[in-house]
């Protein structure tokens, strides 16, 4: 008789641990961007402007609902290309801190120019998946899995592809014009970190990036000043 009890309770407690676990799993899988609470949160300039600390925004004070206007709700940045960079890449980001009316919506977009030749170099989002669609040229488009599964292809004008959340992809042009897509992210801020500048230009120690990459001391100094000017080394 004690034994069957002891083997209830054994029960009972098991199943109590696993309610505890599983509502805990199912949040951590759902987390993303928090629903918004009203129609729109337009950020009151009046508490200063949106900064971005440990990675994350900051959370401002709405404006009233009787202070907003339309153009809270319109951006026009991009209407042509911003300044390239060595790579042939030109990107305008439109986020809460630039267009006040995505606050709070759980997304945000960017305008992409390349180059004939340009590339836009293999990067991720840690907290946003990417839908990026083609609106002039030809690119050579893909990401890798965490499988290190290449999935590419070449995208011509209309043609649209998706990113996944946190996984590394990359554009190159490939066409005879310059190339312009839009790319829209599911968050608000969905960070970036651009896998060559993430290697050399943050400090990580020498030696082990010479395990790593089997590379000498003088190439890993070479990547360093190429990725981060302000090393030497």
């Amino acid at each position: 008789m004690r034994q069957i009890q002891k083997r209830e309770m054994l029960s009972q407690n098991t199943l109590l641990l696993l309610l505890a676990i599983f509502p805990l799993s199912f949040s951590i899988t759902l987390a993303s961007d928090p629903d918004p609470v009203q129609d729109f949160c337009i950020p009151n300039p009046k508490f200063g402007s949106i900064r971005t600390i440990h990675g994350m925004h900051t959370i401002l004070p709405c404006k009233n609902s009787s202070e907003t206007n339309t153009e809270d709700f319109v951006f026009s940045g991009a209407k042509a290309a911003g300044n390239f960079s060595n790579t042939g890449l030109a990107v305008i980001s439109a986020s809460p801190n630039n267009f006040p009316g995505l606050n709070t919506l759980g997304m945000s977009f960017a305008r992409a120019d390349i180059k004939v030749g340009g590339i836009n170099p293999p990067h991720f989002h840690p907290r946003a998946t990417e839908l990026v669609h083609v609106v002039k040229g030809k690119v050579y488009s893909g990401f890798v899995d965490s499988n290190n599964k290449v999935f590419s292809t070449i995208l011509e004008e209309g043609e649209v592809m998706v990113f996944p959340r946190g996984l590394v992809h990359f554009l190159m042009n490939i066409g005879d014009k310059p190339a312009t897509l839009f790319g829209s992210f599911n968050s608000q801020n969905p960070g970036l970190q651009k896998i060559p500048s993430t290697l050399f230009g943050s400090g990580i120690d020498e030696e082990l990036l010479e395990k790593a990459f089997g590379l000498s001391s003088k190439q890993i100094g070479a990547l360093r000043k190429k990725f981060d000017p302000k090393k030497t080394s």
